[in-house]
């Protein structure tokens, strides 16, 4: 439990400072990250990282929608009731972000507060009443893997550095919030999840709250946060969509994606099976991308032409960023004592200055 908490908390602070430490870059440029990505990547680099969070995002809102599913079954009609609501919600979600970012806005200033009060109720009530913890739940993270891990998914969020920020007048005030949001709910949640999954025997996410006793508060809390981080899925997939393909309609794109990502939480509970095994494969996709936005935004003093990045003026591909991101995925992957995460930054930053002295 102890080294469980310690990788939770190490962790997610430093995905976090991954996140965060690009904030500034993404307040500077004022363009979507997936634009911002040319200058690093160029244009048909940057074109590949759009593809591949069109596509993974797609397990990212089946995995949620099974998630609510999961919460809400437990309380309204048994696991055969799951799969309808796994449709019913995915197109819940999808329909609020059809009807526009005003529809997004009203929706999140109702299930924000609703779901920090609801959190702060069940903190309270674990706090009061610990649970008797039962068993493991999961076979347990190897060492430093378990790090990779939670990193996983911090950097998940790495391709949004700059579309938020870009609205903001101070990129550092910024990345300080970003790095607390990022951090502390990851700390606070991610250790209430051991407690659960230790509790119930299980890693299914309506298993823990009835475990934890929270089948009432917990069910809703759990479909409140999965439904509105689809939001930002969707709208994530559809921001890379129009990167690949200027011309698409943005309502038409925001009813394709919610709609697959609704019909693939039919097929099965996998993802939440799998979800250790994704978030291993978002890291090592998403953290040498981390370091190669590094390298070029933070470490470097080079200024960005942002109108180029719009035009045939930046690259058509990046030779060197393309060869630090391919050997910073390799070196994720490979075994070692200090895991994934810190091998493949180290490897990405170092190829990319070498290799960019080379084709000088």
């Amino acid at each position: 439990m102890r080294d469980a908490l310690l990788l939770v908390g190490a962790g997610s602070v430093a995905g976090a400072w991954l996140v965060a430490a690009l904030v500034p870059a993404g307040a500077r440029l004022g363009v979507p990250s997936v634009v911002a990505a040319r200058a690093v990547l160029g244009r048909s680099g940057a074109a590949l990282l759009a593809a591949i969070l069109y596509l993974t995002n797609f397990a990212w809102i089946a995995l949620n929608n099974v998630i609510a599913a999961s919460a809400c079954g437990q309380l309204w009609g048994g696991r055969a009731s799951e799969r309808a609501w796994a449709v019913g919600l995915g197109l819940l979600a999808t329909a609020v972000v059809a009807a526009g970012p005003r529809a997004v806005g009203w929706a999140d200033r109702v299930a924000v507060p609703l779901m920090s009060l609801m959190a702060a109720l069940l903190i309270a009530t674990l706090v009061r009443h610990p649970p008797a913890l039962a068993g493991t739940g999961a076979a347990a993270a190897d060492g430093f893997r378990g790090f990779d891990l939670v990193v996983g998914y911090q950097v998940s969020w790495l391709l949004m550095f700059a579309d938020y920020p870009r609205y903001t007048r101070d990129g550092r005030r910024g990345a300080v919030a970003v790095f607390l949001a990022l951090a502390l709910t990851s700390v606070a949640f991610m250790a209430i999840g051991v407690l659960g999954a230790r509790a119930a025997g299980s890693t299914d996410p309506a298993d823990m709250m009835a475990a934890l006793g929270w089948g009432p508060l917990g069910a809703p809390l759990l479909t409140l946060a999965t439904l509105t981080t689809n939001f930002v899925n969707i709208y994530m997939s559809a921001l890379a969509w129009k990167s690949l393909r200027p011309a698409a309609s943005g309502t038409t794109s925001v009813w394709i994606i919610g709609g697959i990502g609704a019909a693939l939480a039919l097929l099965s509970r996998a993802w939440l099976d799998r979800y250790a095994d994704f978030m291993l494969l978002l890291g090592g996709l998403l953290v040498p991308v981390g370091g190669l936005l590094l390298a070029r935004f933070a470490l470097s003093r080079a200024p960005v032409d942002v109108a180029a990045l719009y035009t045939d003026a930046t690259p058509r591909l990046a030779p060197a960023a393309i060869a630090a991101w391919a050997a910073g995925t390799g070196a994720y992957f490979l075994p070692a004592p200090w895991g994934g995460t810190l091998t493949s930054l180290v490897v990405t930053i170092a190829v990319h200055a070498v290799a960019s002295r080379a084709g000088r």
